[in-house]
């Protein structure tokens, strides 16, 4: 077992700023795209690659490096993803053209992967009552800092050069690796193992195709052949990997671990949840932009729209520890419900409220809550799922889940925007009625994301037998596995060590048999039959 941090709170607060680092980092240029083309000479198409490759390599570190802090350590996972993104940063501000920028964009991408670490170190060294508060206010980090770094990035992008931006990235991620080398411990959890290389790449491959497809739908159309070739390719591809995890005798993912209920539909409505939180975000961000001859803008400037949105970050700074005590009077899943129709009130809100800055700054404010309830709630459901050698790596599919549901988001409001359009002044520009049914598909998926909570069985993590059982598991699995008589006080003790199967019932509970049958499912990857 881990030791419990000796100053838990600077724990806290250290792998806290990690992750709102972390989302300064996914929204860093966003503000400044419109000017890049000009700045680098480069063109509309090739300034896009900014955003898309830092979400690819997002995508693919993640997964990576939460299973090699499974097997080799957290804290010096968390340490090479922090360096990757100063490295990055370091590049980006001395970049002499666009594609040496796109490399730089692709290294910061690596910071997807802080957070599930992070979130994985807090639940193996804090003391068991400061567990929840700290992986809320981690987990609802991300929220905070899209929120926090709009204005700020929109101050420095008409104040001074955009270099500046990654000069400060490269302080902080300075400064951020030097607190976690000498404030975070490591955690002695390990999953053992051999680094799976094919399911890396694998993987790698289908999610590249798969969001390659979905960032650029609207640019070479959703029906065009290319689109269409890279969804069928991710498709194939990832049934293809799912065959090689499922032979690996060290997957990087788990699938038989991912395929259990509770994991599998927690993941559903991350993707659900992340769609809904980024409607409030997104959407309202290009509201706020918008000329006031369309009808429903208030003609902002970017910093303007960003302090309008700032109270957002506060607000999900405040419900984050609230959502933790809530959790712990509850359950994770009751908070998770509650935060997921907060999200759907809010973008109902946003959808139907007549144009007025006050009530979008109301109606957003609840979509961030929303967004703090849910996101505190799915890494504690995940970790209460899964084995605990495991946990780095099941945080991080979740994390992935959640960027895939934020990237969809941003896909489909564009998709419905180019096909709803308005003429005003000469302009062509989107609908409010583009912006209404974004709204109201975003507070649909967050009550689809309510439902699959209340429906979702609970299941028990899974533990590994005490090392003075090893021997007699393995003896009792192999006898099992030949049909051979077993004397029934070794099934019980057996079974005294093996996990529950999931339950829709807490009061349900296994027979000796099927709880073999489980940890021999569970335990074929290591290697103990």
């Amino acid at each position: 077992m881990a030791t419990p941090a000796s100053r838990p709170a600077l724990v806290v607060a250290v792998l806290a700023t990690c992750g709102l680092v972390v989302s300064l980092m996914q929204t860093l240029v966003v503000p400044l795209l419109p000017q890049f083309p000009r700045l680098l000479d480069a063109s509309p198409a090739t300034v896009a690659w900014l955003v898309t490759a830092t979400l690819v390599a997002g995508a693919v570190c993640a997964p990576v490096l939460g299973r090699l802090g499974d097997m080799f350590g957290k804290r010096r996972m968390l340490l090479v993803a922090i360096g990757l993104v100063t490295v990055g940063s370091a590049l980006g501000a001395a970049a002499p053209d666009i594609g040496t920028l796109i490399v730089a964009r692709a290294l910061q991408g690596a910071s997807l992967g802080v957070v599930p670490l992070g979130i994985s170190i807090m639940r193996d060294l804090l003391p068991p009552g400061r567990v929840g508060s700290g992986i809320a206010l981690m987990s609802t980090s991300l929220g905070i800092g899209g929120a926090v770094g709009l204005p700020i990035t929109g101050l420095v992008a008409q104040h001074a050069s955009w270099r500046w931006l990654f000069v400060g990235a490269t302080v902080l991620g300075a400064l951020l690796f030097t607190l976690v080398a000498r404030v975070v411990s490591e955690s002695p959890e390990r999953s053992g193992g051999h680094f799976d290389l094919p399911g890396a790449f694998g993987l790698a491959v289908a999610l590249v195709a798969l969001l390659l497809a979905i960032s650029k739908g609207g640019e070479w159309g959703w029906g065009g052949p290319r689109v269409l070739g890279l969804l069928a390719f991710s498709a194939v591809a990832f049934m293809l990997w799912g065959r090689l995890e499922l032979r690996a005798r060290s997957p990087l993912v788990d699938l038989r671990v991912t395929a259990r209920p509770a994991v599998l539909w927690t993941n559903v409505a991350s993707i659900l949840i992340g769609f809904g939180m980024f409607a409030g975000f997104l959407v309202t961000t290009q509201i706020l932009q918008a000329p006031v001859a369309a009808g429903y803008g208030f003609g902002l400037s970017l910093v303007a729209a960003g302090l309008v949105l700032l109270p957002n970050g506060g607000a999900m700074a405040v419900f984050s520890p609230l959502s933790a005590r809530l959790s712990a009077r509850f359950s994770a899943r009751t908070t998770l419900v509650v935060g997921a129709t907060v999200l759907a009130l809010g973008n109902v809100g946003l959808a139907l409220l007549p144009p007025s800055i006050p009530l979008v700054m109301v109606a957003s404010g609840v979509t961030a809550v929303g967004a703090a309830l849910a996101y505190s709630a799915l890494p504690l459901l995940i970790m209460a799922a899964v084995p605990p050698t495991e946990t780095a790596a099941a945080n991080s599919l979740n994390t992935l889940m959640r960027m895939l549901g934020t990237s969809s988001c941003s896909a489909v409001a564009a998709a419905v925007a180019t096909g709803l359009t308005t003429v005003v002044a000469g302009q062509t520009l989107p609908a409010a009625a583009a912006y209404t049914t974004v709204f109201l598909a975003a507070a649909g998926a967050s009550l689809v994301a309510a439902v699959i909570a209340v429906l979702t069985p609970r299941c028990a993590a899974p533990t590994a037998p005490a090392p003075g059982r090893q021997r007699m598991i393995r003896q009792l699995l192999v006898a099992w596995a030949q049909r051979r008589p077993v004397p029934s006080q070794s099934l019980a003790s057996a079974s005294a060590v093996l996990p529950p199967r999931c339950t829709t019932s807490p009061s349900q509970r296994t027979s000796p048999d099927s709880a073999l049958r489980a940890r021999r499912n569970f335990t074929d990857r290591s290697r103990l039959v």
